[in-house]
């Protein structure tokens, strides 16, 4: 039986007049990749900060590995284990990769010894070991990208919330980046993604959520999602839907 660990309930988030999130509800089980897609201004952004406590939603509430987290402040959610990343990268660009992740190290280590310890094993794990003691300001959007989940990991998270890790980097990169998900998700982490390349993100996902307009307009496997008219009317369009049916022999 799957255990919930994410567990979205009825979240609405108004910012004076407009519903930026209506009444969104859905659970990412333990060991899950779980994707978030829809247009742009569907609100997927705005329901990643009401997760991980940049806003407070109007109403509803937002339960991690069994605990009300709604409204609790961005560094108590961290230290629960559920840590996120930004669309615009933002490393401390005067500090060395390897400094930039022994400041999660030390949310949880006890001692430098042991921050540098788990430091070392990320850097490893994320493939930034040889690029450990570069400034992180002069890395290529790719690796700045990948030096936003190792600060993550670096934390000890049980659960990562990624948005738009992929945008903006090529073929090769993208790949890497999906390779890097599964890595995670194989060594048991959870992850929740905003991604806008289906392409790369339908492979690796057991299930997608669709927001369209604030509101949940569909769930289900990406298959489902795909095949759903709804969701290929208000974003995936027929264009995506032909290629994905010519790619799948036409299931």
């Amino acid at each position: 039986m799957p255990r919930p660990l994410l567990e979205v309930q009825n979240l609405t988030m108004k910012f004076g007049s407009l519903v930026a999130n209506d009444d969104v509800s859905f659970v990412v089980n333990e060991g899950e990749i779980v994707s978030l897609i829809g247009p742009n201004g569907a609100g997927k952004t705005t329901l990643f900060n009401c997760i991980s406590g940049f806003y407070k939603p109007f109403s509803g509430k937002v339960i991690f590995d069994g605990k009300d987290i709604t409204g609790k402040s961005t560094h108590q959610i961290t230290s629960m284990g559920l840590t996120r990343t930004f669309q615009i990268v933002k490393p401390l660009k005067d500090m060395t990769v390897k400094e930039n992740v022994l400041t999660g190290a030390f949310l949880h280590a006890n001692s430098k010894r042991e921050a540098e310890n788990l430091t070392d094993q990320v850097l490893r794990m994320t493939h930034l070991w040889d690029k450990k003691d570069m400034l992180a300001g002069s890395l290529t959007i790719a690796d700045k990208k990948r030096l936003e989940v190792a600060r993550m990991l670096a934390t000890k998270p049980k659960m990562i919330m990624l948005d738009e890790a992929m945008a903006g980097l090529n073929k090769t990169e993208i790949k890497e980046a999906m390779e890097l998900c599964v890595n995670l998700n194989k060594n048991g982490m959870t992850l929740l993604i905003v991604e806008h390349v289906m392409e790369a993100i339908m492979p690796i996902s057991n299930r997608v959520v669709v927001l369209n307009a604030g509101r949940k307009i569909a769930e289900g496997s990406p298959q489902q999602i795909i095949n759903n008219e709804e969701v290929i009317k208000a974003y995936l369009g027929e264009r995506y839907y032909a290629k994905s049916r010519q790619i799948n022999g036409g299931i």
